[in-house]
């Protein structure tokens, strides 16, 4: 045993090691991405990315069902594309213990909602733990499965973006050992859910979860912390660290399983104090539990629904202690709007779609920057995979001239997640859209993972490359081209012939992305301004790249320059400038 400072989600990976995971499976997303990064550190893990976070459960299930325990893990988003087999997990139960965790994102530092995961483990009735801290994610990580093994049921961890990305002191300790080795075993009557089959399953969780209730009021991570005043606190996770420093001396009631819930437990504090007041983030889902049980407390009536906590908050809403508290704007702090990197291959895309008047269905990645003035060429973006259903949609309401304008945009690695099917539906049913797929060899947003088109698996270790355009061909797109985006014009003359087209057409845009460094991609000259031929009609600010600035008080319109420090020479600007201003720094 000893100590170090761990992320929460190297604390997760590490106590997958600790307890003996032999197969760990997810679909990269922030703030859950690390975890399996961190997990390639353990040779004895079998580590890999999915195309999807159903298929990542499925793997873990099916690890579970031949007896090896297995870790699967995405961002709160992918439970949704998990629930479909995670419900049915929860009637057939275990043979090796199975561990689903999902990263929350409060205040929505990198994802398009704020939904609370905790709904999903009372929808699917699992137990869920909740850390507080590095520490707890490893212990957590362990203890759950042995509660996954001890009561037939797979177990949800649930993290969030400040557990998963802070650091503090972990002690570490040995795998364990003496666990059965992984073989088959039938047992048609717990695993297949046929209609006969779950009925009798649904009578075992719901008598598990009675068991789980009791059983979870005697345990340790469920524990009263004394204080003084007639005042009590129930809190779990992060919001723990805020509440008690905000209240460092009142009596606390700290809840390492948030469901189900320990009711006993909670009866017995309860009674002890006048008013008690629940400090959590997002919904109130401890709060209206505890009410329904009729105990008075106070929770999102101080507290805010929306966004994390703080100890500034829980502080605030608990000396205003009235309903006006329930609203908390964020602190002020300097904008710094997000850009896509200089050099991005997806620029001349939405530059294109931009001057041709696109209507734009998009979709999650790198290039929802495509949103951002100055480039403003994204219409909608929903889901993971939703841009070509959108499209879809779109064009069975529109007129002719209309529907021509609809383009939907995807990346590789979403197209893989997601958007097939979407294609599928697209081409099945005679819809004339145009869809883009936006190839830079990466999953590039969450920090450039392997996906199956890259040709590489999480361990870098070359394998086979989906190909892209064999793939779109074979659900029925005639009309697929791969064409080169930093090509400006012939990227525009390609999107705006597909667009006239009155069937599918699919355009494949390749070009790997900037920052990908086994492309071994040479880092070209940066370009320079040449002044004299500078007339300042700010066309190359069109582009938005960072990399390009404005002098507005050089010259009489002023006089575009380059930052060489951001500029990879991608050469797109000199492209769209008429005058040949822009030149290849010699130094």
């Amino acid at each position: 045993m000893s100590k170090t400072i761990l992320s929460g989600n190297e604390a997760i990976a590490r106590g997958a090691f600790e307890a003996g995971v032999r197969v760990a499976s997810a679909y990269p997303g922030t703030p859950s991405t690390e975890i399996l990064e961190n997990i390639v550190r353990y040779p004895s893990i079998d580590a890999s990315w999915a195309p999807n976070e159903k298929v990542a459960l499925e793997v873990g299930i099916g690890a579970c069902f031949g007896g090896a325990r297995a870790l699967v893990t995405m961002k709160h988003v992918g439970v949704n594309v998990a629930a479909d087999p995670l419900f049915t997990l929860s009637y057939t139960g275990v043979r090796g213990g199975l561990v689903l965790v999902t990263a929350d994102d409060p205040e929505l530092h990198s994802s398009q909602n704020e939904q609370d995961s905790r709904h999903y483990a009372r929808f699917a009735k699992v137990p869920m733990f909740e850390p507080s801290d590095s520490q707890e994610a490893l212990d957590y990580t362990r203890l759950a499965f042995e509660v996954s093994e001890r009561f037939d049921t797979p177990v949800m961890l649930r993290s969030t973006t400040r557990i998963s990305h802070s650091k503090s002191v972990v002690q570490t300790g040995e795998p364990v050992t003496g666990l059965p080795t992984p073989c088959l075993e039938r047992n048609p009557a717990k695993f297949v859910m046929l209609p006969g089959n779950a009925r009798q399953r649904h009578h075992v969780v719901e008598a598990r979860q009675l068991e789980m209730e009791e059983w979870s009021s005697q345990q340790t991570f469920n524990r009263i912390e004394p204080g003084t005043g007639e005042v009590g606190v129930i809190t779990a996770g992060v919001s723990y660290q805020y509440a008690r420093e905000a209240l460092p001396h009142a009596p606390l009631l700290k809840l390492g399983m948030v469901y189900p819930l320990p009711r006993r437990l909670i009866r017995e504090f309860a009674a002890r104090f006048k008013k008690i007041y629940v400090v959590e983030e997002l919904d109130p889902f401890l709060e209206e539990q505890i009410l329904a049980m009729g105990i008075e407390v106070i929770g999102k009536s101080a507290f805010p629904i929306c966004g994390e906590l703080s100890t500034t908050r829980v502080r605030r809403g608990i000396s205003n202690d009235h309903p006006s508290s329930s609203i908390t704007l964020p602190e002020a702090l300097p904008p710094r709007p997000p850009n896509m990197c200089p050099g991005c291959p997806h620029r001349g895309v939405f530059l294109a779609l931009n001057r041709l008047k696109a209507y734009v269905t998009g979709d999650i990645g790198c290039y929802t920057l495509g949103f951002m003035p100055p480039l403003s060429a994204m219409d909608t973006c929903v889901c993971m995979g939703a841009s070509i259903g959108n499209a879809t949609g779109i064009s069975k309401v529109l007129g002719e001239e209309e529907r021509k304008k609809v383009v939907a945009v995807i990346g590789d690695s979403t197209f893989l997640h997601t958007g097939i099917n979407g294609l599928i539906d697209m081409v099945y049913n005679n819809s004339p859209a145009t869809v883009i797929i936006l190839d830079n060899r990466i999953t590039a947003m969450t920090g450039r993972q392997e996906n199956p088109a890259s040709g590489y698996t999480l361990q870098s270790d070359p394998t086979y490359s989906v190909d892209l355009e064999a793939l779109c061909r074979s659900v029925g797109v005639r009309h697929v081209q791969v064409i080169d985006p930093y090509e400006l014009d012939h990227t525009r003359a390609t999107i705006k012939a597909a667009m006239e087209r009155p069937e599918t057409s699919v355009i494949i845009t390749r070009r790997p992305c900037v920052l990908v460094k086994r492309d071994n991609l040479e880092r070209k000259a940066p370009l320079f301004v040449e002044i004299d031929k500078c007339t300042g009609c700010k066309a190359c600010l069109s582009l938005g790249c960072p990399a390009i600035e404005w002098d507005a008080k050089a010259g009489k319109k002023g006089q575009a320059t380059v930052n060489r420090l951001l500029c990879v020479g991608c050469s797109q600007c000199r492209q769209v400038c008429k005058f040949d201003a822009f030149g290849v720094c010699d130094e």
